[in-house]
């Protein structure tokens, strides 16, 4: 059956060019600005700082790429110097063989063979986490350090140098050309950051089952990641054979690996501005002990020092100067919507219904004759000896509301995880508009219209409201219908950072984007978690509007009694994974056999 189309008319998409113009703009035009200052300092600075300014630009660049992989991404990779020997490998190839295109060829070159080894070493990352993946990756970079160091970079053996541009022959000119580079990363990752793959990054890093129900692949959001940034190191180390011409295996070292991640993570280098900054302290730091006649080896004690104030502070000093940046903008949009949840919709009709404590949702009989949306036949899963679901079976009609109730353990929980695909081995049968969804992923299953919402907080809080919603959504949507649903919901602005918003109302962003993604049928596991009982009753509200709305059928799986006998016109009580009752409300209600699991743990009748 086809998806039901909401009632409310659908506003056109906004095209890309009439968005506001400033957001597309500025990040072109700050690296303007950062060509004309390479530009300068190339021809002011001297001889040595040139050098070292090359080689901060390098740094950084390779700072960037881990900016992607553990600052967005969450996973740590102890090899990013590995990647940029890569990178730095290719291009010192290309030079023997003359290959055409010259050195920006082969620096391009070197970035993708990097990122094919990137996608190769993430593949551990979609079973390993932590500790785990982190000696991987540094087994990795051991690896490939002992292999450099016998097989050497080609010519090295022989001294042939590699060549530089014609345009950029000597160390002024490199170095105008690594900036350039760095401006044409700094852009790639910026819009990278903002895009569907930027948003699956930080997704994953919060929660993989959050991101999964959202309809984003897990293995691409880590593959594409561990990719991007080992692309960025090759780049890195492609300028860095450029820079010395004969580059060697020293260069690239597990150490030299492992103290650019320390620095990553406490410069915070998933802002591009803290990337650049860590590229500087890579080269500042040692500058200044070899100046002051200390070992250039105290730097790593320095780095290692300050990283570990990173961790356990739990904010790098990039993220720590943003939020006092933002501090002022959150006060005026974290929780300013917020106080607009009242007990009607601010758009609902003269003749609606104010929800109480006292209303009670009514049947369409019109509902039980349709085809059902979601048929569930017989869903069985055991845990060894235990039955958590025995033989369930129910179903929900298109554009309705169904109550999923029940004592604590009665197996609510394993029944969304089972038909939303996360415990995939059960017996029986789960149907979406008749269509068998045995073996299909919960990210396949959420592309054809399932989609839940969780008990824990699953919304990634590096994200922004609109960012969020977009992602989740996984279609185009304009500005002025964001803006509506979340005030609909009484969310706060689009603009607003999820970070700065409290439990209870990202809660409710995730009821907006799960229904601002059209699906055919919606789960919401406890959605009035963290708010007030008023509040409680005025998403009641809400909630009772959405399938005329927007098309969708509801399952709610909810404790406040108050909510569940104002929206749900059926019901369907487990107990001790059984179904004991399923039908309307007053009918379940007054079942002796539901009474009878209730009593003694809540006052189900009153």
């Amino acid at each position: 059956m086809p998806h039901a189309e909401p009632l409310s008319p659908a506003r056109p998409s906004v095209p890309l060019l009439q968005r506001p113009v400033v957001r597309i703009v500025w990040p072109f035009a700050v690296g303007a600005l950062a060509i004309l200052v390479g530009l300068l300092l190339s021809n002011t600075l001297p001889g040595y700082f040139v050098y070292l300014a090359i080689s901060a630009v390098i740094a950084a660049i390779a700072i960037m790429g881990l900016g992607v992989v553990t600052g967005s991404a969450g996973m740590i990779a102890l090899c990013q110097l590995t990647f940029a020997a890569i990178g730095a490998w290719i291009v010192a190839l290309m030079n023997i063989w003359h290959a055409p295109g010259g050195f920006i060829v082969w620096l391009i070159l070197g970035a993708l063979v990097a990122g094919v080894a990137g996608i190769l070493v993430g593949l551990p990352a979609l079973r390993l986490r932590g500790v785990n993946l982190a000696v991987v990756t540094l087994g990795f970079a051991a690896a490939a350090d002992v292999t450099l160091v016998q097989i050497q970079f080609p010519g090295s053996a022989d001294a042939i140098s590699i060549d530089r541009p014609t345009m950029f022959s000597n160390d002024k000119k490199f170095f105008f050309l690594s900036i350039i580079v760095l401006v044409v990363c700094g852009l790639i990752v910026f819009f990278l950051q903002r895009s569907r793959w930027g948003a699956s990054w930080k997704a994953v890093a919060f929660s993989e089952r959050g991101t999964a129900a959202a309809g984003q692949s897990v293995q691409v959001a880590k593959l594409t990641a561990f990719a991007v940034s080992a692309a960025l190191g090759g780049v890195a180390g492609g300028l860095l054979a450029g820079q010395v011409q004969l580059p060697f295996a020293a260069s690239f070292t597990p150490l030299q690996s492992l103290a650019l991640y320390v620095l990553a993570i406490m410069s915070g280098a998933h802002l591009i501005d803290m990337a650049v900054f860590g590229g500087i302290l890579w080269v500042l730091v040692p500058e200044l002990l070899k100046r002051w006649h200390i070992p250039q080896d105290w730097g790593f004690v320095i780095f290692g020092v300050l990283g570990v104030q990173a961790l356990t502070s739990g904010t790098s000093l990039g993220q720590g100067i943003r939020n006092l940046i933002w501090k002022r903008q959150d006060r005026k949009t974290a929780n300013a919507a917020i106080a607009a949840l009242t007990a009607l919709p601010p758009d609902a009709s003269d003749d609606a219904e104010e929800i109480r404590t006292t209303t009670t949702a009514t049947l369409d009989p019109a509902l039980l004759s349709g085809e059902p949306v979601l048929t569930v036949e017989h869903l069985t899963v055991e845990f060894g000896a235990l039955k958590a679901l025995d033989d369930v079976s129910f179903s929900v009609p298109e554009a309705s509301i169904m109550g999923l109730i029940g004592p604590n353990g009665a197996g609510k929980s394993t029944f969304v995880d089972a038909i939303s695909g996360f415990l995939p081995k059960h017996g029986g049968r789960v149907l979406l508009g008749g269509r068998d969804l045995a073996a299909l992923s919960p990210t396949r299953r959420a592309r054809l219209g399932l989609r839940r919402t969780f008990q824990q907080d699953r919304v990634p809080p590096l994200l922004t409201v609109g960012g969020y919603v977009r992602f989740v959504s996984r279609r185009r949507l304009s500005a002025p219908d964001i803006e509506e649903t979340l005030a609909f919901f009484g969310c706060p602005p689009a603009r607003a950072r999820l970070s700065s918003v409290d439990v209870g109302t990202r809660r409710l962003v995730e009821v907006a984007a799960a229904v601002l993604a059209g699906p055919r049928l919606l789960i919401l596991d406890e959605p009035a978690a963290g708010l007030s009982h008023d509040e409680h009753l005025a998403l009641a509200a809400r909630l009772r509007e959405l399938p005329q709305r927007y098309g969708v059928a509801l399952i709610i799986i909810e404790h406040d009694l108050d909510l569940v006998r104002s929206v749900c016109p059926m019901l369907t009580v487990l107990n001790f994974g059984q179904v004991l009752a399923t039908g309307p409300q007053d009918e379940v209600l007054a079942n002796p056999d539901v009474v009878k699991a209730y009593m003694g743990e809540t006052e189900l009748l009153s």
